[in-house]
């Protein structure tokens, strides 16, 4: 299967995710209408304290009330091409899991590669990251837990969230990255993380055609999002690759991805995990042999997986 090809079915998706409840949720396939069951919700709130619909994001707390919520950041997929896709963002399986075990979550928009290039996407989630614990009181956020998960891009981006946690800048090769950026209005609060999860994310984009008979073509999503190509300047493509910064004080990680996946390949999550474990990393995967890319990946067992393991890691720092 060509990447390339993957461009048109993130625009179609684009088109699709616009409405707040539901439509379609990313490589993942088409997601029902969902009704959440919470105490509390907001929708688009924007983070960043400007006019624009890429920087706002949708507020759930859990229906069984408390004085305040340990927070996941759930991202959405699109290949980075979408900018409005937070009302699809697996609202009845990985949101609804995190909210009936009593995890505030926040769905964010970000800047697509038709914004902007790499890497305003990760200097908008770490708006939000900033925006949670700036706006804590107001939304009932407990700041002593934030988590970032994603689904394909979504969990690219949640994944280089946690590796680069507490990196303001970074030099790979010759790319000077600035991971922090200036988005919002709460510069001085951390943009640091406690732990990730990724469903099926790509993490090196050196090497994206690691699976078998993986083509990716020309002019793949990671070109778009870079402006660039692999072999004229792998340097930034290292810098977009969240295996490129993991180092032993990373938050913990766990990894969900199909061994059928054929968007984008297993060996990404296998890389992933290897590369964390080697490191000293906590961390843990699950590899669905029927699994492609979100389809038959969201079976009760794997959202219990997620939820125990950010019970865990917010268990640790106690």
């Amino acid at each position: 299967m060509k990447w390339c090809l993957i461009t048109l079915f993130a625009l179609f998706n684009t088109m699709g995710a616009n409405a707040q409840n539901g439509g379609f949720g990313g490589f993942g396939g088409f997601q029902q209408a969902v009704t959440l069951e919470t105490s509390q919700q907001w929708k688009d709130v924007n983070y960043a304290g400007d006019d624009q619909a890429y920087h706002t994001c949708d507020i759930y707390l859990p229906k069984q009330e408390a004085a305040s919520y340990p927070v996941v950041i759930h991202i959405y997929g699109s290949a980075w091409f979408s900018n409005s896709s937070k009302g699809a963002a697996d609202l009845g399986t990985i949101v609804k899991a995190l909210l009936d075990n009593g995890f505030a979550v926040v769905c964010p928009n970000h800047r697509s590669s038709m914004d902007a290039q790499w890497p305003a996407q990760i200097h908008d989630i770490r708006a939000v990251v900033r925006f949670v614990r700036g706006q804590a009181k107001t939304y009932k956020f407990d700041t002593s837990f934030i988590a970032t998960s994603g689904f394909s891009s979504g969990g690219h981006l949640a994944s280089i969230t946690a590796t680069t946690s507490g990196a303001k800048t970074e030099k790979v090769g010759q790319v000077e990255i600035d991971l922090e950026g200036k988005v919002g209005q709460y510069l001085a609060e951390s943009s640091a993380v406690d732990a990730a999860c990724d469903w099926s994310g790509p993490i090196d984009l050196t090497a994206m055609d690691c699976g078998d008979h993986m083509q990716m073509g020309d002019r793949s999503p990671e070109d778009v999002l870079l402006a660039s190509r692999l072999s004229e300047e792998p340097d930034k493509y290292r810098s977009l690759s969240a295996n490129t910064y993991i180092d032993k004080n990373d938050p913990p990680v766990i990894i969900f991805h199909g061994e059928k996946d054929n968007v984008v390949p297993c060996c990404q999550g296998r890389k992933f995990y290897e590369e964390l474990k080697a490191a000293g990393v906590k961390t843990e995967a699950t590899f669905v042999p029927e699994g492609g890319h979100g389809m038959g990946m969201y079976a009760e067992e794997n959202l219990a997986k997620m939820v125990a393991f950010l019970k865990s890691a917010m268990a640790a720092k106690k």
